[in-house]
């Protein structure tokens, strides 16, 4: 028996999926989530053998979900999104996850993916793949990615030096070479502009 976690914030969504899989004699739904941090804290108690998460939720995204689990959990990861964004791949990739499909998929498609996953194999969206290879790539680095995800929680600069261990001249460097690299005139702007290509 395949154990699986779910964790989605649109609750029709989340017990849809859940009653569906029911359905299947080798999957059990052992937990239903409604954010992030929920799934997190039900994953560590209760360890599924798979997590199928929700890109998109409060508290954490379903990319910080999962890199967190791979840091103390002995699970395996599937993010579903309704906004399959190539950067969100790559991300996503990054941290690990074994597994990422639309939420379009039918609820049997789904099951398959979590047996695969479960078997030890990843299962990546063809589209979504073919899509991430032809994607524009950030023009960003590292450091200056870092910026503008503490920049997305509308964290000071201060504040942002802090969290970043650097000097909050430092920060404004990064900053002004965001705005410059990404043809914008406020930080706003430039987080808008990176959720969007799924650089964050």
């Amino acid at each position: 028996m395949i154990r699986v976690l779910l964790a989605d914030d649109e609750h029709m969504i989340r017990t849809a999926l859940a009653s569906l899989l029911g359905l299947e004699d080798d999957i059990e739904v052992v937990a239903e989530c409604r954010d992030g941090a929920e799934a997190v804290a039900e994953a560590t108690r209760l360890v599924p053998d798979v997590c199928v998460v929700d890109l998109e939720m409060p508290e954490l995204d379903g990319v910080e979900v999962a890199e967190r689990l791979r840091r103390s959990v002995p699970t395996r990861c599937i993010v579903v999104t309704r906004h399959a964004r190539p950067g969100v791949l790559r991300r996503a990739l990054g941290v690990g996850v074994d597994g990422f499909l639309p939420k379009s998929r039918p609820a049997s498609e789904v099951a398959e993916v979590i047996r695969e996953v479960a078997a030890g194999r990843r299962y990546v969206d063809p589209q979504i793949a073919a899509d991430a290879l032809s994607a524009e790539r950030s023009p960003l680095t590292d450091r200056e990615l870092d910026v503008l995800r503490a920049a997305a929680g509308h964290a000071s600069g201060a504040e942002i030096a802090v969290a970043l261990h650097l000097s909050e001249g430092t920060v404004r460097n990064h900053v002004s070479s965001i705005l410059g690299k990404l043809a914008v005139s406020t930080r706003h702007q430039a987080v808008d502009l990176a959720r969007e290509r799924g650089w964050i």
